[in-house]
């Protein structure tokens, strides 16, 4: 494989667009997983169908559908929640749902025959575009000079989302800003994993590093190359075993969570953590 990749633009593509889903995945999965925004980010996930059904209905780059209904989306459910006493595993419900049936709605509709949604749905990263991976680029940019720029804010509103508040840092505006993020997210990673895998790489990364360390640059950086680990590895394993590229990263994913909590387990001596309390303070 090592040999193709330099030879194939297919390969070179895939295998950009991998490293570039890890750094954000890495660093987002860690803020939802510390904030139990797991079931909420995988109905973001799932109403951006919605938006890639639109795409093809008016024909327009998919994607970009993808990325207005999710960013659309994911500004609703945190508005709907904070103005109505409806349950937040209901309004994820309800969105995941109507963003799913959209996206069926607008496909049946689109004239001619119906488009291949099965990169899409779950994954193919063999398919990804030079375009593709400029979206990435630029999104990825985004994403890390707000989390980098905003640091200790947003280590702030992890550890005590209401204390923060008394301090007065702006946590209704986090949130939206969040969401925002966590969708910017998903459509970075849908062609890596598809929607119904997208969760794979927000969480696993993430929750082997937690087995590990409390301090949460710790956590982004090692879940970053985790990331980049278990893509390169599943890539790989798709390439030479022609499995489907999606499932591939997600069955390896999980089985070295598996295998990390074990290892930890046996190794607890070693391992066992003493939480920090510098690694949450508030900013001074």
């Amino acid at each position: 494989m090592i040999k193709a990749l330099f030879q194939y633009t297919f390969l070179q593509n895939a295998v950009a667009g991998a490293l570039l889903a890890s750094i954000v995945c890495g660093i987002i999965g860690t803020i939802i997983i510390e904030k139990k925004l797991v079931m909420m980010s995988g109905g973001i996930a799932h109403i951006s169908f919605g938006g890639i059904g639109m795409g093809y209905y008016f024909n327009i780059e998919p994607i970009f559908g993808g990325l207005v209904i999710a960013v659309l989306a994911s500004l609703g459910i945190s508005a709907v929640n904070r103005k109505t006493r409806t349950p937040p595993d209901a309004l994820v419900g309800m969105f995941w749902s109507a963003g799913m049936a959209l996206g069926i709605l607008f496909i049946a509709l689109t004239p001619g025959y119906p488009p291949d949604m099965t990169s899409y749905l779950f994954g193919d990263i063999l398919t990804v575009s030079r375009t593709y991976i400029k979206l990435i680029l630029v999104l990825d940019t985004v994403i890390l000079v707000a989390v980098i720029s905003l640091f200790n804010y947003w280590k702030a509103y992890m550890f005590d989302e209401e204390f923060a508040a008394i301090q007065g840092i702006g946590t209704v505006y986090l949130e939206y800003f969040l969401f925002v993020l966590i969708a910017l997210t998903i459509i970075v990673i849908i062609k890596v994993v598809g929607i119904i895998l997208v969760m794979t790489l927000l969480t696993v990364p993430a929750s082997i590093a937690r087995l590990f360390t409390y301090d949460l640059k710790r956590i982004m950086l090692v879940s970053v190359f985790l990331g980049m680990a278990l893509c390169l590895t599943g890539l790989f394993l798709s390439y030479r075993f022609n499995l489907p590229s999606g499932a591939a990263i997600a069955l390896l994913s999980t089985t070295g969570y598996f295998v990390s909590a074990a290892f930890r387990k046996i190794m607890l001596p070693a391992f066992r953590k003493t939480p920090d309390p510098s690694d949450h303070c508030l900013p001074s």
